[in-house]
Order: C-alpha cells, then structure tokens, then sequence
C-alpha cells in the first residue's frame, strides 16, 4: 500500500493518536482484505476449505482490544518511521493474527465456551458436527477445527511478517516473540497440571505469555521496522516488561472479579481451569486461610467463597498495588526518553492498557 508524498507529510503531521489510527485503520484494511483473498482462493479451490479460513476471518472480526498492533504502529512512529510504510501495517497485522492463533487455542486448553460474549469456534463447529448429523465424537470434532484454525493463523501471521521483516533484527525479533509465546502457553498448561505455588514462575509466566508478546515485542518489532537505535529499544524494553506485567496482572483480576457480562468470556474460568496465576500463588504462599480452602483441588473450591476470602485477605489490594508500582515504571521509562508527545501517548494507552474491565 503506497501513498503520495503529501499524503506522507499530512500523516506526519498529526497528532500522534491521529497518527496511530490513521495507521491502525489500514491495519484493519490490510487484515480484511488479506482474509477475503484466502476465502476466495480456497472458495474457487475447494469450497469445504471456506469453513476453516472463517474460523480465523470471525475471531478477527469480532471485536478485540488491537494492543499488539497498536503498540508496534506506536512505537514504529514514535521512533520516526514513515507513516506510509506498507511494511509496519503487515507487521501489525501479523501480530494481530497471531493473537488469533493463540485465543482459538487458549480457548480448546481452557474449556471455555464463550468468547467476546458468543460461543468459542470449538463449540460452534461442535454444534454444526451434531446438526449435520457426522460420524465422531463432535467435541472432538470441534475441539481439532479450533486447533487447526489456531495454527491457520499462525501460518498466515508468518506469510504476512515475511513481506515486512526486512532486516536480520526484525525477523529474529518475530522468531523469538513466537518462541517466547508458546513456550509460555506450555509452561502455563504445565503449571495448572502441577498446581504449586510458585510466584517466581508464575511472574515469568505472565511475562513471557503474555507481557512479551503483547506490550514488549510489538514495541521492538515497530522499532526494528522504523530503523530504531539500540537505545531507544532498550526504553521499549523497560516500558513493555513493565506494562506486559501489569497488563497480565489486570487480566487475572478480571477472571477473579470481573463480570462475564462485560468481559465477554466465563467468570472465574482460572480457578476452573487450575490456573497458577500470579494472584493464586500470591494467595496460596502467603495466606494460610486460602491454602486450606483450596487445598489441591481449586475447581472444586466455591468460587464465591473463594472470592470473598481473596478480598478479606488483602490479595485484591496487593495485586492492584503491584499493577501501580508497575504503571509507574513504565510511565517514568518513556517520560524520560522520548520526546514529550509520544511519552504523553504512551502514558495513555498504558493507562487504558491496564485500567480496564474487559
């Protein structure tokens, strides 16, 4: 996608949020369009094949928060890149996808059976199994959809990132930022099955699960396409771990205390799930009353005494005050780097990054 060079220096212009839409609504363009090509290449090709590249086109369009974009679009201006470039929208658009990859997959490991307020793509196809009146097991049925869907994407964010990461940094920014997810979603599965209380693991975890790839990565990807210094992703750095944290810390205490109504996905699905979550292995290291309600068995402990004992006892408060201590690091990291209005930009979509209900 290329435009004029007036085109260029009106965009450069703006303000950075104008600037970080202008770009993240040619993300959204970039996506639509990339995903209506698949359907109608495996729609001349083979029309069964449509179904599994919907899975992947209706967990993108339904909605979502768009961080990952968000931040590489942000941090790609904010370290001078051209807002023209088509290679920051692949990019972005690539992050997105592989966020899809890992919800579908997130979705079959944890259980869950709504997603954005409608049903996740393994109970959808598990329904369409039992309508069509197929052979098999239609959980199983719908269950390998989701996975196979998960891994479409993937597949998709890599076809994608490959036309932008044109330099050595940026792809091994991509290699590690992919290794660091998986490995993290294994570790988080590893540590459900082991339930110990561990709040080093844990915190790397949160980290390397989602922190990385979702506040700091995007960051260095955006950067590394701008041409960056060193310098300024060593400030990312410091920003993202710090905001990825808090980020992660926010999401367990919306599983813990949030409403589904508003959150759009099951209450309480990590204690369902056996989640070790950062908030759970606070609770269950420090708080003897927890450890004996709990025991070994979380799904089997009341979730709405559950809930009130982690309020009585102070984890609510000590998780919001590390998700402060954390703001404040990364708000101090970019204040102190860059130019004042994309420190002030930053500071805001940290802000609405971590005080949010959903």
């Amino acid at each position: 996608m290329t435009q004029n060079p007036d085109a260029h220096r009106a965009e450069a212009a703006m303000s950075p949020r104008k600037a970080r839409s202008a770009l993240l609504a040619r993300v959204e363009e970039r996506l639509a369009g990339f995903l209506a090509e698949e359907r109608r290449t495996w729609a001349a090709s083979n029309p069964d094949a449509v179904e599994l590249v919907d899975c992947v086109a209706d967990m993108v369009s339904s909605g979502g928060k768009r961080l990952r974009p968000s931040f590489c679009v942000a941090a790609y201006l904010a370290a001078g890149g051209d807002p023209g470039s088509s290679a920051v929208v692949d990019a972005a658009a690539a992050l997105e996808l592989l966020h899809t990859s890992a919800l579908l997959h997130d979705d079959v490991f944890d259980a869950s059976e709504l997603r954005r307020n409608e049903p996740t793509a393994h109970i959808r196809h598990a329904v369409l199994h039992t309508e069509r009146g197929w052979h098999g097991e239609p959980r199983r049925y719908g269950e390998s959809v989701a996975v196979l869907a998960g891994n479409l994407a993937l597949v998709y964010a890599d076809r994608l990132m490959a036309g932008a990461a044109r330099t050595e940094w940026s792809r091994r920014i991509w290699g590690e930022l992919s290794t660091e997810l998986m490995v993290g979603q294994f570790l988080d599965v590893r540590a459900a099955a082991r339930f110990r209380p561990d709040p080093a693991l844990a915190r790397w975890i949160a980290l390397f699960k989602s922190g990385r790839y979702t506040v700091s990565r995007p960051l260095a990807v955006g950067a590394a396409l701008a041409d960056g210094t060193p310098g300024l992703q060593e400030v990312f750095e410091e920003y993202g771990l710090a905001l990825g944290e808090a980020f992660q810390l926010r999401d367990d205490l919306l599983d813990a205390f949030g409403s589904a109504e508003v959150t759009g996905k099951p209450a309480r699905l990590d204690f369902k799930q056996h989640k070790m979550t950062l908030l759970m292995s606070f609770a269950l290291a420090d708080e003897p009353e927890v450890r004996d309600l709990v025991g070994d068995d979380l799904p089997g402990t009341d979730p709405d005494e559950l809930h009130a004992l982690l309020i009585r006892t102070g984890i609510r408060d000590r998780v919001e005050a590390v998700i402060a201590e954390r703001l404040k690091v990364a708000n101090e990291a970019v204040a102190a780097s860059l130019s004042p209005r994309w420190a002030a930009e930053l500071q805001a979509m940290a802000k609405a990054a971590v005080h949010r209900d959903k």
